[in-house]
């Protein structure tokens, strides 16, 4: 029912009668880390986790003669923590084109890295992004559907495993508290006023925020210097083809048919080298004649 009455129909109504086309606004200023916001609709919550709610990209067309083409970061997040925290573990990890999951459960569980279960790679992979927004045992708890104390055990091997992401994330909380405030690794501050309050609860949020927001802030600003160079890119070649969405981590262009492989290959270089990290940057571009079929 949600589906529909947001989506479907919601999405219907915002269709403009000239072109046939539906018109986001993006907004620079709304969100503290520095993520872009879409409203009125807004296209960056269009379902993806639910099968049924992915359909809904079905609708999402090109017009004729062009396709999409959707470039998404693969991890970026989890790439600018290990450049941040400069932890050689998970550097070397990336540096290797591991399978990033695989590498932390084989390690978090002292298991040889072949023999890795399926089970132990998504426990892992929730550990590895869990600890970017400063995951608590009792949130990981409800997570993964285990107890407090075992999940607790998780995030502690996870932090001898990777001991440089420990103190970066102990230093980030640090800088917080002193400063009231951290910066994202192009200077963007983050403000945090909740260090200030006399709500345990809210001081803990702080906590969360201040390990957060750098790492997510860094990929927010990384993705708008793509943006701008993708644009730069497309503008100066003359080229037909368009950016017209932004989904945080994924750019999605309408491609004319002629420039399919142009395109693609502007879009992976200038992902690619938006940032010079310490580790390799990785854009995943995937073509299709509709939204769902490109993602």
């Amino acid at each position: 029912t949600k589906l529909k009455s947001t989506y479907a129909d919601g999405l219907e109504s915002d269709i403009d009668e000239k072109d046939g086309r539906i018109h986001t606004t993006f907004n620079q200023n709304v969100t503290a880390t520095g993520r872009l916001s879409s409203t009125e609709p807004n296209l960056q919550n269009i379902p993806i986790r639910m099968e049924l709610g992915r359909q809904i990209r079905k609708v999402f067309v090109p017009q004729d003669g062009y396709v999409f083409l959707d470039a998404d970061y693969s991890q970026i997040e989890l790439r600018v923590l290990a450049h941040m925290s400069e932890d050689e573990t998970l550097i070397e990890a990336y540096r290797e084109n591991a399978d990033i999951h695989r590498t932390t459960a084989a390690l978090v569980f002292h298991t040889p890295y072949k023999e890795v279960t399926e089970l132990q790679r998504r426990n892992a992979k929730a550990v590895n992004f869990g600890i970017v927004y400063g995951i608590s045992g009792f949130g990981l708890s409800r997570d993964l559907n285990i107890s407090k104390k075992q999940a607790e055990k998780y995030i502690e091997d996870y932090f001898e495993t990777y001991p440089d992401v420990k103190r970066f994330m102990d230093e980030l909380v640090e800088q917080g508290k002193q400063k009231g405030y951290v910066t994202s690794l192009f200077g963007r501050i983050r403000p945090i006023p909740e260090f200030a309050s006399k709500n345990f609860m809210q001081r803990q949020f702080g906590e969360r925020i201040a390990m957060n927001s750098p790492i997510q802030g860094t990929a927010a600003d990384i993705i708008k210097i793509a943006m701008i160079r993708v644009h730069k890119k497309l503008k100066e070649g003359n080229y037909k083809s368009r950016l017209i969405l932004q989904i945080h981590d994924e750019l999605l262009i309408e491609t004319h048919k002629d420039e399919i492989d142009e395109v693609k290959q502007i879009l992976e270089t200038e992902m690619v080298h938006a940032c010079d990290l310490a580790v390799p940057l990785i854009a995943e571009v995937k073509q299709g004649i509709n939204w769902y079929e490109a993602k």
